[in-house]
């Protein structure tokens, strides 16, 4: 046995888990000292069944009162579980609003964040005359109509590689302003209309300033074309405003197959 190995103890392997949230009673994923967080909520849930101190990482930082049906996070333990295990004993510890879907063991290479290839988001809203008690919490109640074929028109601009400085928060701390949107979708059924984007990454707020700048479309005060403009002139200023939280729902993030995750985090 050499030196390097004695009394070295059971090795850390990284875990991958998927899982979905209700952000509502959340500051957002990432942990604050002030209130609540999910990933607060899940690093203590982990440690319970771990029976040691784990810290975990998502994929994204999801703000207050945004929800999630597939989030992705890794941890570091020297626990050995199963995957159903994992599962099992995670949700046993979690509050109702956070859960658990899947769990895997995956190479130490393996980043929830980095190692992402693509991430989707889709926001609903709420078109109506009157607001909804049911939807309260996942859509954003727009009274005046929504000209929704000339958001879906307006939403292809959008497509491709460009600069989204007109559409980051000021606080972002992203180093490049420069993604590539491969999807942008709007639709409607009934008084929903439902907008859903995929890209290799986003910037902080930036589907919730798209959204907000796709309403002014819709409400007939911005032409199709003037997104164009916007992202040409890559002034935050000029572009709509900040869509609420409450209707932005993390749908899925993508990664290289050869991680081995389930179908539903390879695309």
């Amino acid at each position: 046995m050499s030196p390097e190995t004695v009394g070295s103890g059971p090795q850390r392997h990284r875990v991958a888990v998927g899982l979905e949230y209700d952000g509502t009673g959340y500051s957002g994923w990432q942990i604050q000292h002030h209130a609540p967080s999910v990933q607060a909520t899940l690093a203590a849930a982990v440690s319970r069944v771990a029976a040691e101190p784990v810290d975990c990482v998502g994929a994204g930082r999801t703000d207050a009162g945004v929800h999630a049906e597939a989030q992705v996070a890794h941890f570091d333990t020297q626990a050995g579980r199963k995957p159903r295990e994992w599962v099992l004993g995670i949700n046993s510890n979690l509050p109702d609003d956070i859960n658990v879907l899947w769990a895997a063991d995956v190479p130490g290479d393996f980043h929830a964040r980095y190692s992402a290839t693509e991430r989707g988001y889709r926001y609903r809203i709420l078109n109506r005359p009157v607001r909804s008690a049911l939807q309260r919490h996942r859509a954003w109640w727009v009274r005046q109509p929504l000209d929704d074929r000339a958001m879906a028109e307006a939403a292809e601009r959008f497509v491709g590689e460009h600069d989204f400085s007109a559409f980051r928060a000021a606080a972002c701390q992203a180093r490049s302003p420069m993604r590539e949107v491969r999807q942008a979708v709007v639709s409607r059924a009934g008084d929903i209309v439902t907008l859903h984007f995929v890209a290799n990454a986003f910037l902080h707020h930036m589907v919730r300033n798209m959204v907000g700048t796709l309403v002014r479309v819709g409400l007939g005060e911005a032409a199709n074309h003037w997104i164009g403009e916007l992202l040409a002139g890559r002034d935050r200023k000029l572009a709509g405003m900040t869509a609420p939280a409450v209707g932005l729902t993390l749908v899925s993030v993508c990664y290289p197959p050869a991680f081995g995750l389930p179908d539903s985090a390879t695309g």
